[in-house]
């Protein structure tokens, strides 16, 4: 990405320019026209794309011209599971939870134990697939049915990805997984040869289901790399091109770009008790002046402002959402008002999900694709 930031799918670091990643990437940016499709196509349009963290894409316009034809499609995203859930994984998911339920489209979910296996030197096998069995609570607690959620843990239910997975990996050689991942010569070849398992999922609904069906993928955009391969290689192998539809990184409470699991301070946690979210919200980092004098006076920035960042997560309203920001830059709103009214919304969230995640304990089997299939 140059010197004055990073994305790969393993590693964010610095200040992300989105415009210029996405001329590096080669998406395209999400626009009005494709926004006023989805809202004829759905009846209207989530906050998470009306606000902008949803703002590029491969072949979203193509998608809805699909279903406009009446023809089938579904979705498909993911976890990587290395450790517990935090807010900034559930975006992508929350969108993919009101797809599916706009459109009335199956999803297919794949927890990658394999993946956080091969990439992490530390992590045992047992580790990895622990923690997937522990995230696909998070998933399922959004609200999905064993009928529309089909999860895919890559070590339980190979048996259906496997045959895909090997014809893709005929079409992929060394150097262009090499140029496309970074790969050397001490990467194992675990995860030289995973990039075909997360490509073969974009390809399974269509040899299940026994006709073209393609896939919507709402990812983060450093989840590009894979799908661009798999467009690359889906007509000689004839299936359908995925449709990738790609998220910015949600802000760290601490200010960077993107949330770190190697700062706990930095994310808020499904699991974290409501003493410890609000410790961690009134300790973040916002775009307000050093006294409240001055912010009286002069205003904050909520641009910079990981804390305004979240209310725009988790307000539906759009004009309770602007007279936050208006009230900030006019001075009119204290930095640890603002912090108190976001602590008060996200508890509520963390509360109503705990309860509806402790439900799916012990039924995680139920919505396992490879015991359906059997």
């Amino acid at each position: 990405m140059g010197e004055d930031f990073v994305v790969t799918p393993w590693e964010v670091r610095g200040k992300v320019d989105y415009e210029k990643l996405l001329r590096q990437f080669g998406a395209k940016p999400l626009t009005a026209e494709e926004v006023a499709l989805l809202e004829k196509y759905a009846g209207d349009v989530h906050p998470l794309i009306r606000r902008g963290f949803f703002y590029a894409h491969r072949d979203f316009d193509f998608i809805m011209k699909w279903h406009g034809e009446g023809r089938p499609w579904a979705l498909y995203t993911g976890r990587g599971p290395s450790g517990p859930v935090h807010i900034g994984h559930m975006v992508p998911w929350i969108l993919l939870k009101w797809f599916s339920d706009k459109f009335g489209l199956e999803v297919y979910f794949q927890m990658t134990d394999d993946e956080k296996f091969f990439d992490d030197p530390e992590m045992k096998l047992e580790e990895a697939t622990g923690w997937a069995y522990e995230n696909a609570l998070d998933v399922i607690a959004l609200g999905f049915g064993p009928d529309k959620l089909h999860l895919i843990v890559d070590t339980k239910d190979i048996a259906p990805l496997y045959p895909i997975a090997v014809r893709v990996a005929k079409k992929l050689t060394w150097n262009t997984v090499k140029a496309t991942f970074g790969f050397t010569d001490s990467s194992n070849i675990g995860l030289i040869f995973y990039p075909s398992l997360q490509i073969a999922v974009a390809f399974l609904p269509t040899e299940l289901k026994k006709e073209l069906t393609p896939v919507l993928i709402p990812c983060a955009i450093d989840q590009d790399p894979y799908f661009r391969l798999a467009r690359d290689i889906a007509d000689s192998l004839s299936y359908p091109k995925p449709t990738t539809l790609y998220s910015k990184f949600i802000m760290a409470l601490t200010g960077e770009s993107k949330m770190s699991a190697s700062n706990p301070d930095s994310a808020i946690y499904t699991m974290d008790d409501d003493k410890t979210v609000k410790r961690k919200i009134l300790n973040a980092f916002t775009g307000g002046r050093p006294t409240a004098e001055e912010q009286r006076k002069y205003g904050g920035n909520p641009d910079i402002c990981p804390v305004f960042h979240y209310h725009m997560l988790f307000d539906p309203d759009d004009a309770s959402v602007e007279k936050i920001r208006q009230d900030c830059k006019s001075g009119a709103l204290l930095c640890g008002e603002c912090k108190l009214k976001l602590h008060e919304k996200i508890s509520k969230f963390l509360k109503e999900h705990r309860e509806r995640r402790e439900k799916a304990r012990g039924k995680v089997d139920e919505y396992r694709l490879s015991v359906k299939l059997r």
